[in-house]
């Protein structure tokens, strides 16, 4: 019901000319620059969205499209163009980035960029935010204790998968994150044997080959996302965020063969940017960062705290029309419609990250 009701709006907002008068109004307002922010890009509708977007927006590079913001120099190829840049980012470099994503950039030349987390790459694991779930279903045993709660596991497997997924994304370090995980696995007796939803490829991290061939293709550009994706602001040694952020950096120059410019926090909302996490990435050397705040950015926009609008490739081509032109964000302040403000949190709500 929420689904049909957001769609209904969108389609409201489209069908009525609004989301046309947005377009404008920022063609008008001034140098603008909006950015989208996916995860995973295969089994939605992500080619719907690239469609619509490439027709109604010039879509660009992450660098490009900032140089363009901070400094006013506009690509002579695009001299012309009045449509509102438009940066499509996905973030933590999932498999279907390089089997899905990047064909459909170089099929359609819509450019992508791509941040990745160095670690995972190494190792090809799954990513953290899909253990808790994968712990709690392979767990072996019936009942358990797990750091000082217990659990009758039978009964209380999806509690289970929630507390698993709280502890380590609350973690205070990456390693107090990674030996939770191996206690969890060992005191479930967790089965060796991957499931059908483990053994699923495109959930994985892409390998060094790939994001090689990605950054080669011309069409995505690659961005650093930290060293192994830790929510930055609960780390508490100082050391530690540094390192997530400068070696993320110094790995990827190092794979990639040229320099490394733009920076993507991981979950990146405001509570979890400090003023020393900024002061982090600026001394590793990036010139932009992006969050995941709602907004559009202007010339005024700190390079360090860009504003990034969160859309799923499950939404409708319409809910992202709607989210694109700025329109969804005056709806989720309408505190006296909340059916549609808690069903538009419910659907942005991205999965885990």
């Amino acid at each position: 019901m929420g689904r049909r009701i957001l769609i209904m709006l969108a389609g409201f907002f489209y069908y009525s000319g609004l989301v046309a008068m947005a377009c404008r109004f920022h063609q008008r307002a001034g140098r603008r620059a909006v950015i989208l922010t996916y995860h995973t890009s295969k089994g939605g509708n992500f080619l719907q969205h690239l469609l619509y977007l490439r027709r109604h927006y010039r879509i660009m590079p992450l660098e490009a499209a900032l140089e363009e913001l901070y400094t006013g120099k506009k690509d002579p190829r695009y001299q012309n163009d009045r449509r509102t840049p438009l940066v499509i980012s996905l973030d933590d470099g999932y498999t279907d980035n390089y089997t899905y994503a990047m064909s459909m950039a170089r099929d359609y030349c819509i450019p992508l960029t791509i941040f990745l987390v160095p670690d995972y790459i190494e190792s090809h694991q799954r990513f953290w935010w899909f253990e808790g779930q994968s712990i709690a279903r392979r767990a072996r045993v019936s009942e358990a204790t797990l750091d000082h709660k217990h659990f009758d596991v039978q009964q209380e497997r999806p509690a289970l998968a929630q507390f698993i997924d709280d502890h380590v994304r609350f973690a205070t370090s990456v390693a107090e994150r990674e030996t939770f995980l191996a206690q969890a696995r060992t005191v479930l007796d967790v089965s060796p044997k991957p499931d059908k939803q483990d053994r699923d490829e495109d959930r994985l991290p892409v390998t060094w080959e790939q994001a090689r061939e990605m950054d080669e293709s011309g069409w995505i550009t690659l961005g650093a996302h930290t060293m192994h994706h830790p929510i930055l602001s609960y780390i508490t040694d100082p050391a530690e965020v540094r390192y997530e952020v400068t070696e993320c950096r110094r790995v990827l120059e190092e794979k990639l063969g040229h320099p490394v410019r733009s920076f993507a926090y991981p979950v990146g909302q405001v509570q979890h940017i400090s003023d020393t996490i900024v002061q982090a990435v600026k001394d590793a050397g990036y010139d932009w960062a992006v969050t995941t705040t709602y907004g559009i950015n202007t010339p005024v926009s700190d390079p360090y705290r860009l504003c990034r609008i969160e859309v799923d490739i499950d939404q409708h081509w319409l809910v992202i029309a709607a989210e694109a032109a700025g329109l969804w964000g005056f709806i989720s302040r309408l505190r006296w419609m909340p059916f549609i403000r808690n069903n538009f949190t419910n659907a942005r709500r991205v999965k885990g990250r």
